[in-house]
């Protein structure tokens, strides 16, 4: 192994210590809003399979995020916020 990528490697190791003890302040947090997703789902009336084939997304991530295992980022996000701020027209046109 390339001896600045190990030493990068153990730097980030050490680095998620100081965090679990509280010792570091962490460069980002992410914060799943579980909940939010599955409203948002059931507002457009779609089961999973079918909200996940709208969205462009596997099945298994969509309820990894409606389960707060994973988050949305980018594009994603972005697409469920539209569609939670208008469902009926946002869904119009990505079906269409």
């Amino acid at each position: 192994m390339d001896k600045n990528l190990f030493t990068e490697l153990l730097e980030s190791v050490e680095q998620a210590g100081e965090i679990a003890r509280g010792e570091r302040v962490p460069s980002r947090e992410f914060h799943v809003d579980a909940m939010g997703i599955k409203e948002i789902r059931a507002a457009t009336g779609l089961s999973q399979p079918k909200f996940a084939k709208v969205l462009d997304v596997d099945v298994g991530t969509l309820r990894n995020w409606e389960q707060g295992r994973r988050e949305p980022t980018g594009p994603a996000r972005a697409l469920l916020r539209a569609i939670r701020n208008d469902p009926k027209h946002v869904l119009k046109a990505l079906v269409a």
